[in-house]
């Protein structure tokens, strides 16, 4: 497996829509942002009717023997509120209040088909409510604010079953659940959101086995990959064409091995758009607009540096470039 190539699409499905163009707290686009795969508190997405996805689904067939190993990481962000006591720092800098994301990773331990078959299988992952004070430099030694991060806690489950559906062919079922608990009913999304699994998806794995896609099964088992039943999430192979040891269930639909461009010089939180357009866009942004958006989050910050001294030569790659050219049937190469 190209771990460096799967960790690069999964990267790219967890910051999907992140923060947009033009990359500004103050910009429309990103007043209501985390559209994807977001698991809201059960509770909550009961008080909308069910709405709000608290739970997703995925199922996908597994060619192997019981001696097969599996193992299954659960991938979502977390919500960081930002909040400051001044707007602006001593250095006239902005500081506006944002939320912000932190990366968290729940992994099932590495099990067999057998053991999975022979017992009930539930994890419970808890991740507790934390506060963080930072003070903003100012003019003197007197600090010219505080900002004041919080998260409140996020607690779920994973329930895995395994189903043996045909010799030596297995049906794999992964419900991941939001089971965070909620002060009322009437909380705001924004505040729903602060307990959500947010962009959340799984990278599932398998030793001594492999997976069967789900988009263009082999004919043998198409029946079966048909009955496999997916709610919130589209499980892909990822890796290097032809593999089929790890699969990547997305909130987002996606083709078996999806790439990232390798002329990409970094993330843009929008896989569906074209690097060069946004990279020129984000040139012609004014002084004050580059302002906001520098000051407003760091991933954002890092992205307007690099773009400002993106080489022309990098630039000019992002124009365009021939792939897969292959000679016209009946020619000679």
């Amino acid at each position: 497996m190209n771990t460096k190539s799967v960790d690069a699409i999964a990267n790219a499905v967890l910051y999907e829509g992140y923060m947009l163009y033009p990359y500004r707290p103050s910009s429309v686009k990103n007043r209501q942002r985390f559209n994807f795969g977001v698991l809201y508190p059960r509770a909550y997405s009961e008080a909308q009717a069910g709405s709000d996805a608290w739970s997703n689904q995925t199922e996908c067939l597994v060619e192997g023997s019981l001696l097969t190993a599996i193992e299954i990481k659960v991938r979502f962000l977390k919500l960081v509120a930002r909040a400051t006591e001044s707007k602006t720092n001593g250095n006239g800098q902005a500081c506006a209040s944002w939320q912000e994301a932190i990366e968290c990773d729940v992994t099932v331990p590495i099990t067999t088909l057998s053991t999975l078959l022979s017992k009930s299988n539930f994890w419970t992952f808890n991740f507790p409510a934390r506060q963080d004070v930072e003070d903003l430099p100012g003019r003197g030694s007197q600090p010219a604010g505080q900002i004041v991060r919080r998260q409140d806690s996020v607690q779920g489950a994973v329930r895995i079953t395994v189903e043996l559906v045909r010799d030596e062919v297995f049906k794999l079922t992964v419900l991941v659940e939001n089971l965070a608990p909620i002060e009322g009913l009437e909380e705001s999304r924004d505040q729903a959101l602060m307990r959500s699994l947010v962009s959340a998806h799984i990278l599932l794995s398998v030793t001594d086995g492999r997976f069967v896609s789900l988009l263009d099964p082999p004919g043998e088992f198409a029946e079966l990959a048909g009955s496999c039943r997916n709610i919130g999430t589209w499980p892909v192979l990822v890796g290097a064409e032809g593999d089929r040891d790890t699969m990547l269930s997305s909130p987002i639909i996606l083709y078996d091995y999806p790439q990232i461009a390798p002329e990409s010089p970094g993330d843009l939180f929008d896989g569906t758009e074209i690097d060069e357009i946004l990279a020129l866009r984000i040139m012609t942004m004014t002084d004050a607009e580059k302002l906001e958006m520098r000051h407003a989050d760091e991933r954002a910050r890092k992205m307007l540096e690099r773009t400002e001294t993106l080489p022309m030569e990098h630039l000019m790659k992002l124009h365009g470039t021939l792939r897969e050219l292959r000679p016209i049937e009946g020619e000679t190469p």
